[in-house]
């Protein structure tokens, strides 16, 4: 290494994982531009990043999941299950937006190997089936075969018998997913370089009209985003406050969804939103809860992505849908997005999970999720800014509407 490439390199390194990916995608596409035969033999790195998810996606779900349930607390009474009604519906309400838009605007991607043993499900019946094997899946099995439905059966399980656990074994449990979680974002800080060898070697092969397809994708899931925050949160907030909810929603979007979309993780906008409600004077023995909790259940970004990614990989595949099945994936993908790791990226891990609904092996599904951390440098700060904003707009929709039941 020269005495001249040193200083860039620590230059680079001080750039912010967002900046970095951003300098792998211009790369990757300026290489396959002007030197495709050597953008072919760089994809070694694409293949390894997507190697080390592969290998870390199945136990962060077993180990989070299973921490999250185990640590839950039982606080006072508060208006917590109203809010939680909130999450859940507002979700799921994500969850179907992303799976219309998909049959309205599908989205078609460039996988660079293709599978060649698919055996998609005839209907709905063999989904219910396929679903139904894969929860009672051996343990092992589905952490060796990247079951991630088995694998959250499971953690759900391990979680409701470890509530009733000691408190060591419970701090244990926690950390335990603060290591895998630390694990996890070593991975992801591999990202601007699987991007650049995914992104070169796939343009390389397919032009630009792979770059042009993941637009596409991209602005269908923005698109769904700005439907929830815009149109779907505000019918949920005016359905519990009877009155005009914009007001509200468009102080969360500039008080909570900026420093959110920035920061890219709702663990770290848990301060900010608290600040918020403070500043609507909502109740503290609330929001004190309802926003940590939210920041780990409430993922209406995290919904869309992974319904909206699942059926650009059933579409590009080739893959038949009819309506109960794709109701089927709403639920899941609501599901999922409530298991969603806080780091970076991290609804894009649960992506195999839904595909594996429709046959789809994960070898192909990790390269979807590959393509969603290529658009993740304005998909997962959508995603984020969405769900940190929406905690705080639920939890003060149901504040105020106790306060005018009591009036």
């Amino acid at each position: 290494m020269t005495a001249t490439t040193q200083p860039l390199l620590r230059r680079i390194a001080r750039i912010s994982l967002v900046g970095q990916i951003a300098i792998g995608l211009i790369a990757g596409i300026a290489l396959a531009l002007l030197a495709p035969e050597a953008a072919s033999s760089i994809a070694l790195l694409g293949e390894v990043f997507i190697a080390a998810l592969k290998a870390v996606a199945p136990v962060l779900v077993l180990v989070l999941v299973t921490a999250s349930i185990a640590n839950h607390q039982h606080g006072q009474q508060t208006h917590i299950r109203p809010i939680l009604v909130m999450y859940l519906i507002g979700t799921l309400s994500a969850a179907l937006i992303g799976v219309a838009a998909s049959f309205l605007f599908p989205s078609s991607l460039v996988l660079s190997s293709p599978a060649t043993e698919l055996s998609p499900p005839g209907g709905i019946a063999e989904v219910l089936r396929t679903l139904l094997f894969n929860v009672v899946d051996n343990p092992i099995n589905a952490l060796l075969n990247a079951n991630y439905i088995g694998i959250l059966a499971w953690a759900i399980a391990l979680g409701l018998v470890f509530r009733h656990a000691s408190a060591g074994s419970k701090q244990l449990l926690g950390e335990l997913s603060d290591g895998i979680t630390r694990i996890v974002r070593m991975v992801i800080r591999l990202a601007p370089l699987g991007i650049f060898g995914l992104i070169a070697a796939t343009l390389a092969d397919s032009g630009l009209d792979a770059l042009l397809g993941y637009l596409h994708l991209l602005a269908v899931l923005v698109g769904c985003m700005l439907l929830v925050a815009l149109v779907v949160n505000p019918l949920l907030v005016y359905w519990k406050i009877r009155r005009n909810p914009y007001p509200l929603v468009l102080t969360c979007l500039r008080g909570s969804a900026i420093t959110a979309f920035f920061t890219r993780s709702s663990a770290a906008n848990i301060p900010v939103n608290l600040q918020l409600c403070k500043d609507l004077n909502l109740h503290e023995e609330t929001y004190s809860v309802s926003i940590p909790l939210g920041a780990t259940i409430n993922m209406a970004g995290a919904a869309i992505t992974i319904s909206v990614l699942s059926l650009a990989a059933v579409h590009t595949l080739g893959i038949a849908v009819d309506l109960p099945t794709a109701l089927l994936l709403s639920v899941v993908a609501a599901v999922c997005a409530c298991g969603a790791s806080g780091v970076a990226g991290g609804s894009l891990l649960l992506i195999p999970l839904a595909c594996g609904l429709f046959g789809i092996p994960n070898d192909v599904a990790m390269q979807v999720v590959a393509i969603g951390f290529i658009i993740g440098i304005v998909q997962d700060s959508a995603e984020t800014a969405i769900n940190s904003s929406t905690d705080v707009v639920f939890t003060a929709a149901v504040c105020w509407a106790e306060d005018q039941r009591q009036a």
